[in-house]
């Protein structure tokens, strides 16, 4: 009985150690991941009272090819260090935080955003 119980101590031991060494395993690949998709942000410099597009991926309501995911003109108007940028539509009071990698520059005119409604004849 008792080289049957030393068999089985050492077999759990065994099997903590294997326990412990896939922890060890897993934390190395989270950090290798993590060095990767940290490397391939790119750091953007918004200019205040700048246009840019914003990065809609919540747009899930509406699916469809030709639906655009990017909204905007918005204006910029106060960076934080840390990547976080306040913007606008229309009024600067109005103003919300979002992320800064979700951002683009706009390189078109002014949009005409009044609503217009029209009106479709069946003849």
């Amino acid at each position: 009985m008792e080289v049957v119980g030393e068999k089985r101590m050492i077999q759990l031991i065994e099997l903590e150690e294997f326990r412990l060494q896939a922890y060890e395993i897993n934390k190395v690949y989270k950090e290798k991941v993590k060095r990767w998709h940290d490397r391939r942000l790119v750091r953007k410099s918004f200019v205040p009272d700048q246009k840019y597009l914003l990065y809609n991926s919540h747009l899930r309501l509406f699916p469809g090819k030709l639906k655009t995911r990017w909204s905007g003109p918005f204006t910029v108007k106060t960076m934080f260090p840390h990547g976080a940028v306040d913007i606008f539509d229309m009024h600067p009071d109005q103003a919300f935080k979002v992320n800064g990698q979700r951002f683009k520059h706009y390189y078109g005119d002014m949009v005409n955003r009044e609503v217009v409604s029209v009106v479709l004849s069946t003849t």
